[in-house]
């Protein structure tokens, strides 16, 4: 797991090592290739895009994240816990692993299985199509199946071996938000509020 901290404050060098990773799941340096072990995956923070110092992502890394979760403000408990509560770098020394490597790639494989219909299918098409059809930047075929992967492990997760409606809409909002709005010019929209319009207009067979 590697953990990016600010990653649009990263120069376009780092960027497009980054972006080798995280396609390809190897790095290179002076000319020599290394395999990156299994699994592997990235996770990275983000600042507001008018913050200084900040540089925007390209298109093409942004459709290799899975998900963009917004955290927003924590509420006054939650803030007031924070304040109360222990350094969180002493808390990071007492992290202990929930489970195994072996386990993850066990639950990656099981992801894999659970069963999408053809309906169901249509319905994520039906969504990738509208996204198209609507904006000038829509949802690619690797958003496509980054919606349908989620879809499966929000199945899973809810101890269903097939992938309902309601798991497509469960994960669409965080899958499609960030691979839409690059060219949006009405400051009252964004990637999020187009995703949530898909996903609530779209007819569910």
């Amino acid at each position: 797991v590697v953990l990016i901290d600010e990653v649009n404050r990263a120069t376009a060098k780092t960027q497009s090592a980054l972006l080798e990773a995280m396609e390809e799941h190897h790095v290179s340096a002076d000319g020599v290739t290394y395999e990156l072990p299994e699994p592997f995956f990235v996770v990275a923070t983000q600042n507001p895009q008018h913050q200084v110092g900040t540089f925007p992502l390209p298109e093409s890394q942004l459709d290799r994240f899975l998900m963009r979760i917004e955290l927003g403000v924590p509420d006054r408990a939650s803030e007031r816990a924070m304040l109360l509560g222990v350094d969180r770098r002493e808390m990071l020394k007492e992290l202990k692993p929930v489970f195994k490597r072996e386990t993850l790639l066990e639950i990656q494989t099981a992801v894999r299985k659970v069963y999408t219909s053809a309906a169901l299918l249509d319905y994520l098409q039906d969504l990738l199509d509208a996204s198209r059809q609507r904006h000038s930047t829509g949802i690619s075929p690797r958003g496509g199946l980054a919606l349908r992967h989620a879809a499966q492990a929000w199945a899973l997760m809810n101890g269903r071996e097939m992938v309902l409606p309601e798991d497509i809409q469960a994960v669409g909002v965080p899958v499609m938000g960030h691979r839409l709005g690059h060219d949006i010019e009405n400051p009252g929209q964004s990637g999020r509020t187009l995703a949530e319009a898909l996903v609530r207009t779209v007819p569910v067979p």
